[in-house]
């Protein structure tokens, strides 16, 4: 956590998508921010002092965070360079019409075939079949993340 914190120390953004939030938040770089993760996961980051922000990109000072591994590309077109042949910017440092030139070389236009992306767009069922279904995964994470925050708060 040393080193992380060392690191962006000197780093114009910090970044992270999906559960990634976590490393910046037990590096106590997310204190008092607005931060984004994976929905089955966002409460576990308010221990660190984290605000919790059911955005997919969520953008708080020069912090820029992505929800689910999947907001990676809304996420590239939001804050940082993408590279495909060759490094394209970013509505953040370049301005909005370039994110659009990418957007449009990409061909980036989700139109996912169900609206069950989001647990607020998805029925409870399947919301409580897949939070089920990441249970464990989410026990580990709260168990690490518990440590985490005992680690930071003792530093």
């Amino acid at each position: 956590m040393r080193e992380i914190r060392r690191l962006a120390g000197g780093a114009k953004y910090l970044t992270s998508v999906c559960t990634g939030s976590f490393i910046l938040a037990a590096a106590g770089l997310l204190r008092g921010k607005r931060a984004a993760t994976h929905w089955a996961t966002r409460e576990l980051l308010a221990p660190f002092g984290v605000i919790d922000d059911e955005g997919r990109v969520v953008h708080d000072g020069n912090v820029i965070t992505g929800g689910g591994v999947t907001a990676g590309i809304d996420f590239a077109l939001v804050a940082v360079a993408v590279a495909v042949a060759v490094a394209v910017a970013v509505a953040e440092i370049f301005g909005r019409p370039a994110a659009e030139a990418v957007q449009l070389r990409l061909e980036c236009a989700p139109a996912p075939p169900f609206g069950a992306g989001r647990p607020e767009n998805a029925p409870p069922e399947l919301v409580t079949q897949v939070r089920s279904s990441l249970n464990p995964v989410v026990i580990a994470l709260r168990a690490a993340a518990d440590k985490a925050v005992h680690r930071l708060q003792a530093e």
